[in-house]
């Protein structure tokens, strides 16, 4: 019973860390792709200042940096890139579909009816690893890829930090796997509960 009432609350986790990265910069600030840090000597600087550029799935917000360099940063993405970000929120849909049909594996009448809300979450909750996995390994990539190209164009002046939003995207993708495991676990739990409750036939 234990396994299965921490179904919903590894979907809850994951669900709250996916919408956290979909309201990333600019809406949260403190929640970034990566983050782009220019030291005093660099000439990219207007008056020596240190300045930051934070770059999230919908925008940028900069700090002493001047602007036509992130712009410029940002011209590095391209279109299918931008697409592929837009799976955050759809991940962070699909999670919560999950979370809503979990909750009724908690509840468990004497006729065994949990088994369908259970299958229900293992397919809906397997959709949305899946999504899940695939935006970890997309942010993964990207931001890796970014880091490379910005480090050449600015030979180094320029310095690609990586945000939370990647580690918060692998929180989800764990919690998310290991809420299927429970998943799992209610199907054949309920399933096995019902066989043994028929009653033999005389």
């Amino acid at each position: 019973m234990f396994t299965i009432a921490l179904v919903p609350v590894l979907l809850f986790i994951a669900f709250l860390l996916l919408l956290l990265v979909s309201l990333s910069v600019p809406i949260i600030r403190t929640v970034y792709l990566f983050k782009l840090s220019a030291n005093a000597t660099s000439s990219l600087l207007r008056g020596g200042v240190t300045g930051t550029v934070k770059f999230g799935l919908w925008g940028y917000c900069t700090s002493a940096v001047d602007v036509s360099h992130a712009t410029e940063v940002q011209n590095l993405i391209s279109r299918t890139t931008t697409a592929a970000l837009v799976l955050h929120p759809i991940a962070c849909g699909l999670t919560f579909l999950t979370l809503l049909t979990s909750l009724f594996i908690l509840r468990r009448g004497s006729n065994g009816t949990s088994r369908s809300p259970s299958l229900l979450t293992v397919v809906l909750g397997n959709l949305a690893a899946f999504f899940t996995t695939l935006v970890f390994l997309i942010d993964l990539i990207f931001v890796a890829v970014a880091r490379k190209h910005v480090h050449n164009a600015t030979h180094g002046e320029l310095d690609l930090v990586w945000g939370n939003s990647v580690w918060m995207t692998l929180g989800a993708t764990l919690s998310l796997w290991f809420s299927m495991i429970g998943a799992c676990y209610g199907v054949f739990a309920c399933g096995r509960r019902s066989f043994g409750r028929k009653t033999p036939a005389y």
